[in-house]
């Protein structure tokens, strides 16, 4: 019973994840170049860089991406520590979006989406060959906007594929007895749900992965919707596992935006979790469909916590930590 949910469900998972980094890779060679400057130019207030963090990771599909992008800036004196609060904010807000666009059921375009891709980017590459070029074309021709548009559009497709996968599971996972443990354990206190998302969140780096599979199983019905939206708190808490990688090695300023993004996603998770019965209850005045229902739990949940926490961005303390040794190029 388990390798026929285990070894189905990893190939699902796998598939999802391609499609995720797919997507990534191909937004972050449209936007890359001008990725830096827009952050350096736009993030003079906290409530701007919440803007800004919200809209680069929502087009980039990766928290992850923006965040790691934002702590190596701050430690190498680029942007300041200050600066750098509202983009974590807006960072949690702007990672919603892919988890709302499947909470609209819209996993039967799939197949679609690939196909279309497939035709667009070969038609890309006809016409590289057409003009004799050998290393594609240059960033900032229609051509090489239309070819990682097709990328993009390929990763999508592969996340709904994958999305369809994990979800054909749904009634074996259901007929399991770790899920009936899992269920009875979470009847006694919805922390476990709570942990099980933060973990599975820092094991695959992709809190919207591990959402994402959350959902599928809500569809069918498998898991309850309490539970669901205990593991949607856990895994916004797993997905600073990467941003504190990433600050090893670099200065104390760099750290702490580390820190300060751990401080606003526990802090979130802990002020929720006593609420996931009320929280459940908002996202299910907006939709009847379960797997929208965890969508918007996540969206009202990322927004209520950067809200709360933005005038928190203001106060003059943050000021003061900056790298060592490495002047800010940019005012705090």
């Amino acid at each position: 019973m388990l390798q026929s949910i285990l070894f189905p469900m990893l190939a699902g998972f796998a598939v999802f994840l391609l499609g995720m980094k797919a997507m990534e890779m191909a937004l972050h060679r449209l936007a890359g170049p001008y990725l830096d400057s827009i952050i350096r130019r736009s993030t003079d207030t906290p409530l701007r860089g919440a803007a800004v963090g919200t809209v680069t990771t929502a087009f980039l599909q990766s928290s992850t991406a923006v965040t790691v992008i934002t702590i190596g800036m701050v430690g190498s004196g680029l942007l300041s520590f200050r600066r750098s609060l509202g983009i974590i904010l807006g960072t949690n807000v702007g990672t919603c979006l892919t988890t709302e666009l499947i909470g609209l059921q819209i996993h039967r375009l799939g197949w679609p989406l690939l196909i279309g891709a497939a035709f667009l980017w070969f038609a890309t590459a006809l016409l590289d060959e057409g003009r004799g070029s050998q290393s594609g074309s240059p960033p900032g021709t229609l051509t090489h906007t239309f070819r990682y548009t097709a990328v993009a559009a390929a990763g999508f497709g592969l996340l709904l594929v994958g999305m369809t996968m994990m979800q054909s599971l749904a009634p074996a996972i259901e007929a399991s007895p770790l899920y009936s443990w899992l269920l009875e354990r979470a009847g006694e206190s919805l922390w476990w749900g709570l942990a099980a998302g933060a973990i599975l969140t820092a094991l695959v780096h992709s809190s919207a992965a591990v959402i994402a599979m959350i959902m599928g199983l809500a569809a069918t019905g498998a898991m309850p919707l309490e539970l669901g939206v205990a593991v949607v708190l856990g895994a916004n808490v797993g997905t600073c596992a990467t941003g504190l990688l990433a600050a090893i090695g670099s200065s104390s300023a760099g750290r702490a935006v580390a820190l300060a993004h751990v401080a606003l996603n526990i802090g979130g998770a802990l002020l929720f979790a006593p609420f996931i019965m009320e929280l459940q209850w908002l996202a299910a005045l907006l939709s009847d469909q379960p797997a929208a229902q965890i969508a918007h739990a996540q969206t009202i949940f990322n927004v209520a916590s950067s809200l709360l926490a933005l005038p928190l961005c203001y106060l003059p303390i943050w000021r003061d930590i900056r790298p060592k040794g490495n002047p800010p190029a940019i005012a705090p």
